[in-house]
């Protein structure tokens, strides 16, 4: 009887272990279809995080750099771009449940007075604007980026830029945009103000913050940081590169302040990202239900599907959060599945044919 037992609990781990190789070596199938087919792209990192089946995959294709050609690992952070604006917002929401902030708070008390006064002479009512509409896009606030944006810092690729830079570049290229509340128009200079007021409401440098308030250590998200302005974590790996073949881009080769405080900055490797919306949408980050709730309800249904930092979707059936960034990474949680997955393509330009596709690949594999 016992070695009857015994034969058919190692049966059943055999074939544990084997439905777990199986999914992996499907994923990576996937992968490998979709790299076969989209070498421009350069390099594809990806991860899946469903801890509720005990997976948690990492894996990359393709290469970390075109010269040298240097092969991709999957460690290997990269930056985020508007990716960004999740944590942000998070940490903010953060702030809100600690008492610290009100989400209809008018922003008018928590800037600093240079802000204020390049607000106001540009026409902005700063006691009708409050940090949700910052969160939502929906303040109104002309963005300083554009198409002479990108052009400049084509021309300009070290220029350092500050976030008054920024800021005063938004009031010189347009007015308000109507009144707050009103209408959607995403903007990064929303999310510029919002590090700002972080650095108001809870002095020192925002990026510091956001490390504590975003719960990174007990977490487990260690190898993430704001690039140029804070060291690379120990143990994290090189960054990879990261192309724009439109702009003759490298990433390596721009001063990364032009992307930096709040509409982009973090640096990141796929599992880190996934990892961090994982634990976001299942309570770990804001514990308070009715804030998360707030940050994942349409803050103008019918008329954006944006949130508070995160957009709402319909995504292969089933309800999903989802954040992209310029650079080529996206990242998705499914919360009936329980499923992150974040897809970083290296070559921009590629991103079209290839996230999405590899985003919505991996979940069937998990799914069907």
């Amino acid at each position: 009887m016992l070695r009857h037992l015994l034969s058919l609990t190692f049966i059943l781990v055999v074939s544990a272990f084997a439905t777990g190789q199986s999914v992996e070596s499907r994923l990576q199938a996937e992968l490998d279809k979709i790299y076969a087919a989209n070498k421009s792209a350069v390099g594809i990192s990806v991860h899946v995080e469903a801890p509720d089946t005990n997976l948690s995959w990492s894996a990359a294709a393709g290469l970390a750099s075109i010269a040298p050609r240097v092969p991709l690992k999957p460690e290997q952070p990269v930056l985020l771009a508007s990716n960004t604006k999740p944590y942000v917002a998070a940490a903010i929401l953060r702030l809100v449940e600690e008492k610290e902030l009100k989400l209809d708070q008018p922003i008018e008390k928590i800037l600093t007075e240079e802000s204020a006064r390049l607000l106001r002479g540009d026409g902005y009512d700063l006691s009708a604007i409050t940090v949700r509409h910052l969160l939502s896009h929906t303040s109104g606030i002309h963005d300083y980026v554009d198409e002479n944006y990108f052009n400049f810092v084509s021309k300009n690729p070290r220029f350092r830029w500050t976030r008054t830079d920024q800021l005063q570049r938004a009031m010189d290229v347009g007015t308000p945009l109507g009144a707050p509340g009103t209408q959607y128009t995403y903007a990064d200079v929303n999310y510029v103000l919002l590090t700002e007021i972080l650095e108001q409401v809870n002095p020192g440098r925002f990026y510091r913050s956001m490390k504590y308030l975003l719960r990174y250590q007990s977490l487990g998200i260690n190898h993430t940081w704001f690039k140029d302005v804070e060291a690379r974590p120990p143990g994290t790996a090189y960054m990879a590169h990261q192309y724009s073949g439109e702009r003759g881009w490298d990433s390596y080769d721009l001063n990364p302040h032009w992307d930096m405080y709040g509409g982009g900055g973090i640096a990141s490797p796929a599992k880190d990202a996934a990892l961090f919306f994982n634990h976001l949408f299942n309570g770990r980050v804001i514990l308070d239900e009715d804030l998360l709730e707030e940050m994942t309800t349409h803050s103008l249904p019918g008329r954006s599907n944006y949130g508070l930092g995160i957009q709402i979707l319909e995504r292969n059936g089933s309800p999903a959060y989802y954040h992209g960034g310029w650079w080529g990474t996206d990242v998705i949680h499914y919360p009936e599945q329980n499923v992150s997955i974040s897809v970083f393509t290296l070559q921009r330009d590629a991103r079209g044919s290839v996230n999405a596709a590899l985003g919505d690949a991996l979940f069937r594999v998990l799914t069907e």
